[in-house]
């Protein structure tokens, strides 16, 4: 059945385009809720609901008693490597941030709540999977997981993330550092990761455990900080973009497009982990880096271990074109980690609608919690 997109969403992205494309520059006043209803024929709710989603994203911001500004600028950030004016600069690139906002960490510490699918669900599709499936749940999964469930969570990111993937370029793993460790075979142990400082410990962790080394990059409000970003001599740049933890840090919509920028003119890989994103209390999924990025040059990688429950270790991740005949190359012969049933049921989830009705309950709910 054909979706029809929200007025709202649609006039959102016509702005948005604007805003990105340069027809409206940054510091410009957008022009009021009144007359862009009456230019597009739409109400004045519409407009307003766009305006809050470009207003959540950072593309605008909303001064009071006078309008709304726009927020971003290609050129908002560093054309190329700056130099520090003191050694200060150059020392945080290895130390953790010190000036992130309260605010941003109080968020944090709130993002382990129990918003896990009930273990009922789970039991109850269980057992519809093994009386659907039977003994096809007994063969084994190809190297990068099942055609079924790769091909379902195709379908499933481009109706959820608007990423226009084939399923040949999906790859499932048992978590996220199992494919971390995968991502380190496929590009090699020579290659410099830079990652966010500070970051979820685990991140760390698991590429130090395969033999390669890191540099750690400070965050700032919107993001790893511009300096850091551009200064940092590393070949993969590992991203939460969405409330990093520990601190929180959601990155600007200028922040991702500097981060696609540092990509192209350093030709570097940038994995975005997207942890949590699907929980985003906004009306409109998070943009993910890869959807910006039109697929080139970025890993994208998510779990379920959060939308599920803790005790799934199922991740997978999405492949760029430019490196999908490397990966299957150095994966060829990789055995994957998630057995068959597992993916049936996640799959049967997903079909169902079950998975993502519960995603939208969880968001409804922090939407009137935030």
């Amino acid at each position: 059945m054909k979706r029809f997109k929200s007025k709202y969403l649609s006039l959102y992205e016509r702005v948005r385009n604007d805003i990105v494309s340069g027809i409206f520059i940054k510091n410009s006043k957008l022009p009021s809720k009144r007359n862009i209803a009456d230019e597009y024929g739409v109400s004045v709710i519409t407009v307003e609901h766009a305006y809050e989603l470009l207003a959540e994203e950072g593309y605008i911001v909303p001064v009071e008693k006078k309008g709304y500004f726009v927020n971003y600028s290609a050129d908002s950030f560093f054309d190329g490597p700056i130099e520090s004016k003191d050694s200060a600069a150059e020392q945080n690139m290895n130390r953790p941030a010190d000036r992130l906002s309260k605010e941003n960490v109080i968020k944090s510490l709130g993002r382990f709540d129990n918003d896990e699918l009930s273990f009922s669900q789970y039991a109850r599709m269980t057992r519809r999977v093994l009386a659907i499936y039977g003994e096809r749940l007994t063969e084994r999964s190809p190297g990068f997981g099942t055609e079924y469930f790769r091909k379902i969570l195709a379908a499933y990111v481009h109706r959820s993330r608007k990423m226009e993937v084939d399923y040949h370029r999906i790859i499932i793993g048992s978590g996220a550092e199992y494919l971390y460790s995968l991502i380190v075979k496929v590009l090699g142990r020579d290659m410099v990761y830079g990652i966010e400082n500070p970051s979820y410990d685990k991140i760390a962790y698991v590429y130090a455990s395969e033999g390669v080394k890191c540099k750690h990059l400070s965050l700032g409000e919107n993001g790893i900080e511009s300096n850091a970003l551009w200064k940092a001599d590393v070949g993969a740049l590992h991203i939460t973009p969405y409330r990093s933890y520990p601190s929180g840090v959601t990155a600007s919509a200028s922040k991702k497009h500097e981060y696609l920028k540092w990509s192209n003119e350093k030709n570097a890989i940038i994995i975005e982990d997207d942890f949590e994103s699907e929980f985003s209390p906004s009306r409109r999924p998070e943009e993910t880096v890869f959807y910006l990025s039109k697929g080139r040059n970025v890993i994208y990688v998510n779990t379920f271990t959060k939308t599920i429950g803790a005790f799934i270790r199922v991740a997978y991740m999405v492949v760029p074109d430019n490196l999908l005949s490397i990966f299957e190359e150095k994966l060829k012969y990789c055995t994957c980690t998630v057995p068959t049933p597992e993916q049936y049921i996640i799959g049967e989830l997903i079909e169902s609608g079950e998975f993502e009705r519960h995603i939208n309950r969880v968001r409804r709910k922090r939407r009137g919690r935030e």
